[in-house]
Protein backbone atom coordinates (compact mmCIF):
# COMPACT_ATOMS: atom_id res chain seq x y z
CA UNK A 1 0.00 0.00 0.00
CA UNK A 2 1.07 3.36 -0.97
CA UNK A 3 1.79 6.49 2.14
CA UNK A 4 -0.51 8.92 1.20
CA UNK A 5 1.17 12.45 2.34
CA UNK A 6 -0.71 15.71 2.83
CA UNK A 7 2.16 18.27 3.24
CA UNK A 8 1.35 22.12 3.56
CA UNK A 9 2.46 25.57 4.84
CA UNK A 10 -0.36 25.87 7.75
CA UNK A 11 -0.10 29.53 9.69
CA UNK A 12 -0.61 28.28 13.71
CA UNK A 13 -4.25 28.95 13.45
CA UNK A 14 -4.61 26.53 10.53
CA UNK A 15 -5.21 28.45 7.63
CA UNK A 16 -3.25 27.06 4.12
CA UNK A 17 -4.84 29.04 1.44
CA UNK A 18 -2.93 31.32 -0.40
CA UNK A 19 0.38 30.52 0.74
CA UNK A 20 2.12 31.59 -2.44
CA UNK A 21 0.35 35.07 -3.72
CA UNK A 22 -2.54 33.14 -5.47
CA UNK A 23 -5.15 36.31 -6.18
CA UNK A 24 -8.46 36.02 -4.19
CA UNK A 25 -7.46 36.19 -0.64
CA UNK A 26 -6.80 39.16 1.82
CA UNK A 27 -3.61 37.55 3.01
CA UNK A 28 -2.10 36.16 -0.11
CA UNK A 29 1.41 35.39 -0.42
CA UNK A 30 1.77 35.46 3.90
CA UNK A 31 4.73 32.84 3.49
CA UNK A 32 7.51 35.19 2.42
CA UNK A 33 5.88 38.47 3.30
CA UNK A 34 6.26 38.33 7.05
CA UNK A 35 8.46 35.84 7.87
CA UNK A 36 12.26 35.31 7.05
CA UNK A 37 13.42 33.17 4.83
CA UNK A 38 15.70 30.54 6.09
CA UNK A 39 17.01 27.59 3.50
CA UNK A 40 16.86 25.19 6.36
CA UNK A 41 13.32 25.75 7.13
CA UNK A 42 12.67 24.40 3.83
CA UNK A 43 14.66 21.41 3.29
CA UNK A 44 11.69 19.27 4.24
CA UNK A 45 10.36 20.66 0.48
CA UNK A 46 13.41 19.15 -1.58
CA UNK A 47 12.97 15.96 0.44
CA UNK A 48 9.58 15.49 -0.74
CA UNK A 49 10.58 15.78 -4.19
CA UNK A 50 13.01 13.14 -3.94
CA UNK A 51 10.75 10.85 -2.07
CA UNK A 52 7.44 11.52 -3.52
CA UNK A 53 6.89 8.99 -6.72
CA UNK A 54 3.00 10.60 -7.46
CA UNK A 55 1.55 14.06 -7.27
CA UNK A 56 -1.81 13.91 -6.29
CA UNK A 57 -4.05 17.13 -6.62
CA UNK A 58 -7.55 18.79 -6.47
CA UNK A 59 -8.72 20.48 -9.51
CA UNK A 60 -8.24 23.93 -8.15
CA UNK A 61 -4.75 23.67 -7.39
CA UNK A 62 -3.69 21.27 -10.79
CA UNK A 63 -5.58 24.85 -12.19
CA UNK A 64 -3.04 26.64 -10.28
CA UNK A 65 -0.28 25.29 -10.26
CA UNK A 66 0.24 23.12 -14.20
CA UNK A 67 0.64 26.99 -15.80
CA UNK A 68 3.54 27.63 -13.66
CA UNK A 69 4.86 24.95 -11.99
CA UNK A 70 5.99 23.27 -14.70
CA UNK A 71 8.75 25.40 -15.80
CA UNK A 72 10.39 26.08 -12.19
CA UNK A 73 13.32 24.90 -11.13
CA UNK A 74 12.48 24.57 -7.63
CA UNK A 75 9.89 22.00 -8.52
CA UNK A 76 11.95 20.54 -11.20
CA UNK A 77 11.61 17.05 -9.58
CA UNK A 78 7.88 16.70 -10.03
CA UNK A 79 7.87 17.72 -13.70
CA UNK A 80 8.28 14.37 -15.27
CA UNK A 81 6.13 12.55 -11.95
CA UNK A 82 3.21 10.79 -12.26
CA UNK A 83 0.20 13.61 -11.30
CA UNK A 84 -3.40 12.27 -10.51
CA UNK A 85 -6.22 15.02 -10.37
CA UNK A 86 -9.26 14.41 -7.95
CA UNK A 87 -12.20 16.40 -10.22
CA UNK A 88 -15.40 15.64 -11.77
CA UNK A 89 -15.59 18.79 -14.03
CA UNK A 90 -12.24 18.79 -15.12
CA UNK A 91 -11.59 17.29 -18.87
CA UNK A 92 -8.88 15.67 -20.72
CA UNK A 93 -8.72 18.72 -23.06
CA UNK A 94 -7.93 20.84 -19.66
CA UNK A 95 -4.72 19.13 -18.66
CA UNK A 96 -1.49 21.09 -19.69
CA UNK A 97 0.93 19.24 -22.03
CA UNK A 98 4.49 19.94 -19.96
CA UNK A 99 3.68 18.45 -16.52
CA UNK A 100 4.25 14.89 -17.26
CA UNK A 101 1.17 12.29 -17.51
CA UNK A 102 -1.78 13.41 -15.60
CA UNK A 103 -4.81 10.54 -15.11
CA UNK A 104 -7.66 12.29 -14.22
CA UNK A 105 -9.74 10.59 -10.91
CA UNK A 106 -13.47 11.16 -10.31
CA UNK A 107 -13.55 9.70 -6.90
CA UNK A 108 -12.33 8.86 -3.53
CA UNK A 109 -12.57 5.17 -4.27
CA UNK A 110 -10.51 5.96 -6.89
CA UNK A 111 -8.02 7.63 -4.84
CA UNK A 112 -8.23 4.60 -2.65
CA UNK A 113 -7.62 2.19 -5.50
CA UNK A 114 -4.86 4.40 -6.33
CA UNK A 115 -2.79 3.64 -2.87
CA UNK A 116 -3.75 -0.05 -3.38
CA UNK A 117 -1.26 -0.13 -6.15
CA UNK A 118 2.44 -0.71 -6.36
CA UNK A 119 4.90 2.54 -5.65
CA UNK A 120 6.40 4.61 -3.45
CA UNK A 121 4.83 7.40 -1.10
CA UNK A 122 1.43 10.02 -3.19
CA UNK A 123 2.56 13.91 -2.13
CA UNK A 124 -0.47 16.18 -1.91
CA UNK A 125 -0.05 20.15 -2.69
CA UNK A 126 -2.53 22.38 -1.63
CA UNK A 127 -6.07 21.32 -2.45
CA UNK A 128 -7.76 22.17 0.60
CA UNK A 129 -11.06 20.63 -0.11
CA UNK A 130 -9.48 17.46 -1.32
CA UNK A 131 -7.40 17.41 1.79
CA UNK A 132 -10.61 17.84 3.97
CA UNK A 133 -12.07 14.88 2.04
CA UNK A 134 -9.33 12.68 1.79
CA UNK A 135 -8.80 13.15 5.90
CA UNK A 136 -12.93 12.22 6.32
CA UNK A 137 -12.43 9.25 4.31
CA UNK A 138 -9.11 8.45 6.30
CA UNK A 139 -6.91 8.05 2.91
CA UNK A 140 -4.47 10.49 4.52
CA UNK A 141 -1.18 8.75 5.92
CA UNK A 142 1.48 11.31 7.27
CA UNK A 143 1.50 15.21 7.21
CA UNK A 144 4.55 17.00 6.63
CA UNK A 145 3.98 20.83 7.75
CA UNK A 146 5.81 23.87 7.89
CA UNK A 147 4.22 25.92 10.35
CA UNK A 148 4.04 30.19 10.35
CA UNK A 149 4.31 32.15 12.77
CA UNK A 150 1.32 33.82 12.61
CA UNK A 151 -2.47 34.25 12.47
CA UNK A 152 -4.51 34.95 9.55
CA UNK A 153 -7.97 34.68 10.79
CA UNK A 154 -10.25 33.76 7.82
CA UNK A 155 -9.12 31.48 5.14
CA UNK A 156 -9.51 28.24 3.68
CA UNK A 157 -8.16 25.95 6.89
CA UNK A 158 -6.35 22.34 5.91
CA UNK A 159 -8.30 20.51 8.44
CA UNK A 160 -12.41 19.74 7.96
CA UNK A 161 -14.45 20.73 10.33
CA UNK A 162 -16.54 17.84 10.11
CA UNK A 163 -17.81 16.00 13.68
CA UNK A 164 -15.31 13.09 12.85
CA UNK A 165 -14.54 10.47 15.69
CA UNK A 166 -11.26 11.22 17.28
CA UNK A 167 -7.74 10.43 14.66
CA UNK A 168 -4.68 9.90 16.67
CA UNK A 169 -1.20 10.80 15.15
CA UNK A 170 2.34 10.06 16.12
CA UNK A 171 4.45 12.62 15.97
CA UNK A 172 8.04 11.80 14.15
CA UNK A 173 9.82 14.71 12.97
CA UNK A 174 9.84 18.50 14.38
CA UNK A 175 12.32 21.01 14.25
CA UNK A 176 11.67 24.86 15.24
CA UNK A 177 13.58 27.43 13.38
CA UNK A 178 15.44 31.02 14.40
CA UNK A 179 12.38 32.68 11.86
CA UNK A 180 9.64 30.82 14.32
CA UNK A 181 8.93 28.21 11.47
CA UNK A 182 8.01 24.73 12.85
CA UNK A 183 8.56 22.13 10.78
CA UNK A 184 6.05 19.28 12.58
CA UNK A 185 5.65 16.03 10.80
CA UNK A 186 3.15 13.31 11.65
CA UNK A 187 2.13 10.21 10.99
CA UNK A 188 -1.73 8.72 11.10
CA UNK A 189 -2.35 6.08 13.24
CA UNK A 190 -4.97 4.27 11.65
Amino acid sequence: MRTLISTAFVSLDGVVEAPGGEPGYRNSGWTFKHTEFLPDAFEIKGREQKEATAMLLGRVSYQAFSPVWPDMADFADYKEMPKYVVSTTLTEDDLVSNWGETTILRSLDEVAALKETEGGPIIVHGSAALNHALSDAGLIDRYHLLVFPLLLGAGKRLFSSADNDTRKLKLVEHEAYANGLQKQIFDVIH
